[in-house]
């Protein structure tokens, strides 16, 4: 009986082995016209910045997996260019093995500004995608067809006129501290921290057309303007030849803040693109307030839910300590306090080496991940850019090009105006 046993089982073993071989005898065939058939949850859509600030869906775009004649595990990326584009300079979306797409009214705005649409423009979109089956077989589907109109994500408040003169940080070469545009069209306004010395406004950074003279009065040409160190706001009326400088600061006071209630204030920077007011600061966990010029006169606390803002409102509460980005606009009267990861500087090169603290790099918040320091004194030696003043995300490089945990950058000492572009993972060192 045993032996009866060992024959079946040598037998069926036998039979496993056979079908085993001409499984692996097997060769599948790709079906080269199995593409993905994409479709959009609409032909046209009109972007809006209601919409974007609300966090609003826009667009959807679908892709059923193809019968690749065989059980493919197929990635997925999502292209899209400009209508008649060769998506050489597409934008492109790794969806994984996913097979939809849905996209943020933000977002997709923001896509199709980067691709050289205006904004208030209406654009005709191609979108198709790729198929990655295993390392070296990419197929493509047809395309898809979207008309998209984009909105103006930012707002352009710039214009032609600027301060200059020695009392500024550029000097009398420029370039000049900008004005910007105002509700009233007939002025404009500078924020400036100015040294003792002398200004005087003209336009496009040229001596073609300047303006200096009196506050009643002012002519073209006309003699420098004096004035004491201070932080002011100037609003300047190029068409009544008048203007005026006054005082200006807003700030953060308060226990949670380094100086506490008696100030003086961390200072607010002007975001134009905003039109807001934003701050870099460390908090304890306590109370603050925001104030104008380091007085009482003119303050704001809360004014109920949804982070608005009241004249000699309640004070404002942090639960825990930290950096913080505090953005106020003082027009909607509203507010809003972000962690905040900070980027700096590292380096045998940077006044306080490898182990820091980091010369802190500013956002340019007009440029979404673009950060800057200008005036950096460095001397001989390497530097690299780094997050929080640790070592989790660092970047070097070479030849201009960030890469994450790369080399070392070698500088030469001098001062410098330093910028990275974790966008397009860039960085530039201009030597003054």
């Amino acid at each position: 009986m045993f032996k009866h046993l060992q024959k079946l089982a040598l037998f069926g073993v036998a039979l496993g082995l056979l079908a085993s071989c001409e499984k692996e005898g097997v060769n599948p065939v790709l079906d080269t016209a199995a593409v993905p058939v994409v479709t959009v949850s609409a032909p046209t859509v009109v972007l809006t910045k209601d919409n974007g600030d609300k966090g609003a869906d826009a667009l959807t775009v679908n892709w059923s997996k193809p019968n690749y004649g065989f059980d493919a595990p197929a990635n997925y990326t999502l292209m899209v260019d400009k209508k008649g584009g060769d998506f050489s300079k597409a934008v492109s979306i790794n969806v994984g093995t996913g097979l939809t797409k849905t996209f943020k009214t933000a977002e997709l705005n923001k896509l199709i500004l980067g691709l050289g649409i205006a904004p208030a423009a209406t654009a005709d979109l191609d979108m198709k995608v790729m198929s990655a089956l295993g390392g070296s077989t990419v197929l493509s589907s047809a395309l898809a067809s979207v008309k998209a109109t984009t909105y103006l994500d930012k707002l352009d408040l710039s214009t032609i006129w600027g301060v200059v003169g020695d009392a500024t940080a550029n000097g009398w070469d420029g370039p000049d501290q900008p004005f910007y545009k105002t509700a009233n069209p007939n002025e404009i306004v500078a924020y400036v921290g100015l040294k003792d010395g002398d200004i005087k406004f003209r336009q496009n950074n040229k001596w073609d057309v300047n303006l200096g003279g009196t506050p009643a009065k002012l002519s073209q040409g006309g003699d420098n303007i004096k004035v004491k160190a201070g932080t002011y706001k100037i609003t300047l009326n190029p068409t009544a030849l008048t203007y005026k400088i006054e005082p200006f600061t807003w700030g953060v006071v308060g226990a949670a803040t380094a100086n506490g209630w008696n100030g003086p204030d961390q200072p607010f920077m002007y975001d134009a693109s905003t039109d807001q007011w934003r701050a870099i600061v460390s908090l304890k966990a306590d109370e603050f307030k925001f104030r104008q010029n380091n007085d009482w006169a003119v303050n704001f606390g809360t004014g109920g839910p949804n982070n608005t803002l009241k004249a000699g409102g309640d004070n404002l509460k942090v639960a825990t300590a930290g950096l913080y980005l505090i953005t106020a606009d003082f027009n909607k009267l509203t507010y809003k306090v972000e962690p905040y990861n900070s980027w700096g500087i590292v380096g045998s090169a940077t006044p306080k080496g490898w182990d820091g603290p980091d010369v802190n790099l500013m956002p340019d918040f007009a440029n979404e991940g673009v950060y800057y320091a200008n005036g950096v004194k460095l001397t001989d030696g390497e530097i690299k850019f780094r997050q929080n003043n640790k070592w989790d995300v660092e970047y070097g490089g070479t030849n201009n090009a960030l890469v994450a945990k790369g080399a070392n950058i070698v500088v030469k000492a001098g001062t410098y105006d330093v910028k990275i572009d974790l966008s397009s993972n860039k960085y530039s060192l201009l030597k003054k």
